[in-house]
């Protein structure tokens, strides 16, 4: 996870709102909205992000994206 990440990072314009997160034991769920830059130009996209956690790291992530929106 942290090379692919390590890049996306890198992009300029990139920003995650977080709209809601939900616990449930060592279970995190975000809900959010990211702006960044798509190979078609800049738009936004909703997210979904689990994350188990397990001695106060992150073990496994599972993300679900939802549809492009260009501005």
């Amino acid at each position: 996870m942290r090379p692919r990440m390590a890049e996306r990072f890198t992009e300029p314009d990139l920003h995650a709102h977080l709209v809601q997160r939900m616990v449930a034991g060592n279970i995190v769920i975000d809900h959010e909205i990211v702006s960044r830059n798509f190979p078609e130009g800049r738009g936004t996209m909703m997210l979904v992000a689990i994350y188990e956690i397990k001695a106060g790291l992150i073990q496994t992530q599972t993300v679900a994206f939802g549809e492009k929106q260009m501005l």
